[in-house]
């Protein structure tokens, strides 16, 4: 060797020397006190920062994991026995050769290592695995790489203390689960799973010998990969013939598919699993009626595919304990454009779903029973806005109704009826009472509140029909994070009386009782089970959203199909379209057998009641004490004004030629002994019948309707505006028959505000 050399070689050497005892004199103390502050192994272990957590069902069963840290990719810890043979061998042979031999530090390795950087030539490091374990417990260890000469130090006195405290087999099993391979893995159980698909204890020979390669230079290159990969292999006795490609085909195909956990309940997962709780939380879902749901869903949405529909959601809960079995957010990627929106917590317009809640209030209030008849004709409410103009869903009206056939066929005009005898008010303060948190105010939603013009969450609606199951008594549902881990027995539920239980059992048979409901659905809709179950379908403007919510006396489930971005669906309504999904979920919870009868409460009677003139069969009804009756019957001779009502304000069209708009007066019910209506206007009669065209006049006007004698039956105020003729038209030309080839005029509809589907 050159002189010149020799000394600049003795000269790095006593560099390093100085630096080293200045090293040991100056964190001595702080290595020492790092030392005595490791975690113990159990510890260690029980703080394994996991980047994902796994959602077990009730019984233990995974159903879904979710990624909590985006940064690195940590699975759960895994035993060093449950690690592969072939991965402990080529591991210590590339990393540790000497590691059931030294005490935490390789001195010859170390040796080797400073006389290979005295003559500058590259050898192996000399961290043993119990340092490189060392540098990952104290991150201050491993800074810039732990290449430092008091991060050596340190490390290599934190080995010595671990091997005092720890087990052999514990260290390896550490270092196995934390240290840093490609990329964002970490450990090698997330490193097997996104290489090879496997778990550690299936990595075969070549496998292991390509992750213990990765502890050199986690990121290095496939060729450089392959050749420390093919040096661990043949120091096993392996061949290594074909190594460069197949590792470069797997660092290409990398892909973690987390664990063995199906994806079944991802946004469940989202608002319930903690980052800081265990790798595997338990929760209250069901696993096999969580299936059943989310393939009941898509199943039905790609059958519907050409009718413009394509999000859903289905929520079970238990009646008893308000805990969550099944929650089913969105029908999925393959299906929705809007698969992360969690539609169970989305408000949407809830359609003729509100009606119960209608009709149970006023049964408790002892303005309806079961078998009163509510009329069922076209109505025309006065609002702030204008005229509001209830519609039925197929456009059609029944006159005569008793309340049961209204609430079973979903009737609009007399739940309308209804809202107006309780007062929008009562019906918001109750709704709110029964968890709906309406932000506005009864008189902001007015009388479309009876049909669904709030916004609601399929959570909260699900829950107050679970109310109406537990006889009117109201409990908060079970939040995700709440129905969490369990173990420590049933949750306590309070519950509180907010409706009559007497009034709440009415409306549920009502809802049970597949005869009533047969005008609208049929007798053997999709809602018809072969158990007893309360059911109620809406759907809301436009078809925007349908529902199908009911329960057993065990169980609510509540199914949303529609559009997340607001979108009409094609001809879809709530009994084809969430029904269907109901059905089959209910089926599932109940195939074990038969859920029992709701009993009535203290309070309900039943009696015979028939209905005179005939208007309905005879049948056994359910009425509270004190409101039963035997015969119904219609007050025939009432008469009334339907059309104009009382301060209406109508515009005439100017596009529109005046001698083509017409105004129609028109009443309900029938004169006694058959008698014919007069119509008189502004003092003079203009007409008789049961309706008559009138060509409108602006200005305030006066209407009364007359019996046969001329005694004033009904009188109302209204006022036209706009510009019209100018000479009234003779009276015979008013008291003509209508002209089927008239055209009446639209400006009759001076503001028609929201107006319901069904």
């Amino acid at each position: 060797m050159p002189r010149s050399t020799t000394r600049h070689a003795f000269a790095q050497w006593a560099r390093a020397s100085v630096l080293a005892l200045v090293a040991v004199g100056s964190v001595g103390s702080v290595i020492s006190a790092r030392a005595d502050d490791l975690p113990s192994f159990a510890q260690t272990r029980a703080t394994h920062p996991l980047s994902d957590v796994q959602l077990l069902d009730r019984r233990g069963e995974p159903l879904q994991t979710l990624r909590v840290d985006p940064s690195r990719r940590v699975l759960a810890w895994v035993p060093l026995d449950q690690m592969s043979p072939s991965l402990l061998r080529a591991m210590l042979l590339s990393e540790d050769q000497h590691f059931y031999e030294h005490s935490g530090v390789d001195w010859s390795a170390v040796a080797a290592s400073a006389w290979a950087n005295l003559w500058n030539t590259r050898t192996r490091g000399a961290s043993t695995v119990t340092m490189q374990l060392a540098g990952l417990l104290d991150k201050d260890l491993a800074r810039r790489g732990g290449r430092s000469v008091t991060q050596k130090l340190g490390q290599a006195w934190v080995a010595g203390r671990l091997e005092k405290r720890w087990t052999k087999a514990q260290i390896l099993e550490a270092y196995l689960n934390r240290v840093p391979l490609r990329g964002e893995l970490v450990g090698v159980p997330a490193a097997a799973q996104a290489f090879f698909g496997k778990r550690p204890s299936g990595l075969d020979a070549r496998e292991s010998a390509l992750l213990a390669a990765m502890l050199r230079g986690p990121n290095a290159s496939a060729e450089t990969l392959s050749t420390r990969a093919c040096g661990v292999l043949r120091a096993m006795g392996q061949a290594c013939d074909g190594l460069v490609d197949e590792v470069g085909a797997v660092l290409r195909r990398k892909s973690l598919s987390v664990g063995d956990a199906p994806q079944w309940a991802p946004h469940y997962a989202r608002l319930a699993l903690r980052a800081d709780g265990p790798a595997a939380q338990r929760s209250t879902l069901d696993a096999t009626w969580q299936r059943v749901a989310v393939q009941a869903l898509r199943r039905h949405l790609a059958e519907l595919s050409g009718r413009q529909v394509e999000d859903g959601a289905v929520l079970v809960l238990d009646n008893a304990s308000g805990e969550v079995r099944v929650w089913v957010g969105s029908s999925g990627s393959q299906l929705s454009e809007a698969a992360q929106v969690d539609h169970v917590l989305a408000r949407r317009q809830p359609g003729s779903t509100l009606k119960p809640f209608l009709y149970e209030l006023a049964i408790e209030r002892r303005l309806i029973t079961a078998a009163s008849l509510l009329d069922d004709s076209p109505a025309q409410v006065a609002t702030a806005a204008g005229l509001y103009l209830p519609q039925n869903y197929d456009k059609q009206y029944r006159g005569w109704i008793s309340a049961r056939a209204s609430l079973g066929n979903s009737l609009n005009v007399p739940a309308v009826r209804l809202s107006l005898m309780l007062t929008p008010e009562a019906v918001f303060e109750r709704l709110n009472a029964l968890g709906l948190q309406l932000p506005e105010t009864g008189g902001f939603y007015g009388p479309p509140l009876a049909l669904g013009s709030a916004d609601v969450t399929l959570l909260a609606l699900t829950n107050a029909y679970r109310a109406l199951a537990n006889g009117g008594r109201y409990a908060a549902a079970a939040t995700p994070r709440r129905d969490l881990n369990r173990d420590a027995g049933p949750r306590r539920v309070d519950f509180r009386q907010v409706a009559d239980p007497r009034a709440s059992f009415i409306v549920g048979d009502i809802l049970a009782d597949n005869n009533a409901r047969a005008l609208t659905f049929g007798l053997s809709s999709a809602l018809a089970l072969p158990f007893p179950a309360s059911v109620k379908t809406g759907t809301s403007k436009d078809m925007r959203d349908n529902w199908c919510i009911g329960w057993t006396s065990r169980y609510t489930v509540g199914v949303w199909v529609g559009n997340s971005s607001g979108e009409a669906m094609h001809q879809v309504s709530g009994v084809s379209g969430a029904a269907p999904v109901w059905r089959e979920v209910m089926l599932a919870l109940h195939a074990g057998g038969v859920p029992p009868v709701a009993r009535p409460p203290a309070g309900v009677v039943a009696q015979e009641t028939r209905f005179e003139p005939g208007q309905e069969p005879s049948r056994r009804e359910w009425f509270v004490a004190g409101t039963e009756q035997a015969v119904i019957r219609a007050a025939g001779t009432s008469v009334s004004l339907s059309n104009p009502v009382d301060g209406a304000i109508y515009a005439l069209d100017p596009d529109i030629p005046p001698m083509a708009q017409r105004l129609r007066f028109a009443h309900e019910g029938r004169l006694d002994r058959g008698g014919v209506a007069a119509w008189r206007l502004d003092g003079r009669v203009i007409g008789r019948g049961a309706t008559l065209d009138w060509l409108p006049m602006p200005g305030r006007h006066e209407l009364a309707l007359l019996d046969a004698s001329g005694r004033v039956l009904q009188q109302v105020r209204f006022e036209v505006r706009g510009a019209g003729l100018k000479q009234p038209p003779s009276p015979s030309a008013e008291s003509r028959p209508p002209n089927p080839q008239v055209k009446r005029s639209k400006a009759q509809f001076v503001a028609t505000p929201w107006r319901p589907e069904g």
